[in-house]
């Protein structure tokens, strides 16, 4: 992390540069989570990228602009650390291109090689997105619970357990309080997150104290959605598990970690209002 480019004081590029992406070994932080390299995941899934400062010259110079949506495969060898891909779109301001085309292939040559998988991109307008509007996620909302809590506490996977006397169930969860910290920097990332499991029933309870317990965790957002994803499985035992978090936007760039284990569509890029 010696080069890493997020805390240190940069100056911003005026020209093309995709040198400046930084690309994060996944391995390194799912060692924690006793996944060893080369062995199979437990899950699937994708990081979703909405990027809101997207902006290139057509070749009258004129500016353009638009917003993009990356997916990033969980299985790629590498994430892409966040300050070195914003440092990278505003790389493309002073650049010119033939059409939004030729933008889109730059964009998906110089990220998929930087995450060591085919990252699939797509351009929208402002008007397009607009049109799509926001939803919020749907489930049980978890945050109704009137809990005494230690605020202060670190996630303890031992709080999570299931009620033994009920068969499976298909449930949905969701929560609003999910909140970590950047691990280099230090500085908040809010999120909301939706749990879906087939399974005897989780104690919701025990389930939102887990949650409540990253406040104080300093880690990147993938990593925070893996970690509640291997706990709850390893806990809880359900069937099927899904876990999808909604992070907000900072520096003109959100993330959304998806991570499930069987075959279930990838979550819809759909905007809530915190982002």
């Amino acid at each position: 992390m010696a080069t890493l480019p997020l805390g240190q004081s940069t100056q911003y590029p005026d020209q093309y540069d995709p040198s400046l992406l930084f690309p994060i070994p996944r391995t390194e932080n799912r060692a924690k989570l006793g996944l060893k390299e080369g062995q199979a995941l437990p899950f699937v899934g994708i990081d979703i990228w909405n990027a809101f400062e997207l902006s290139w010259l057509n070749q009258k110079g004129k500016p353009q602009i638009a917003l993009a949506e990356f997916q990033i495969p969980a299985d790629s060898p590498n994430m892409i650390e966040s300050k070195s891909f914003k440092l990278y779109l505003n790389s493309l301001n002073s650049a010119r291109f033939e059409d939004e085309g030729q933008v889109k292939d730059r964009l998906i040559t110089d990220l998929s090689a930087v995450a060591g998988s085919k990252v699939a991109t797509r351009i929208h307008s402002t008007e397009a997105v607009s049109k799509k509007g926001m939803q919020e996620m749907s489930g049980i909302l978890m945050d109704r619970l009137d809990i005494e809590i230690d605020p202060h506490l670190p996630a303890d996977p031992s709080l999570l357990g299931v009620n033994e006397s009920f068969g499976p169930i298909e449930q949905c969860l969701v929560s609003h309080l999910l909140k970590s910290n950047c691990p280099v920097t230090g500085q908040p990332d809010w999120a909301s997150v939706q749990i879906r499991y087939q399974g005897r029933p989780i104690l919701e309870e025990g389930l939102l104290r887990y949650l409540i317990g990253f406040r104080q965790l300093g880690e990147f957002h993938e990593h925070c959605v893996e970690t509640i994803f291997t706990d709850i499985k390893r806990q809880c035992k359900p069937e099927k598990l899904s876990v999808y978090a909604r992070y907000t936007r900072r520096g003109g760039l959100d993330i959304n970690p998806f991570r499930t284990d069987h075959n279930s569509p990838w979550p819809e890029n759909t905007r809530h209002a915190r982002q």
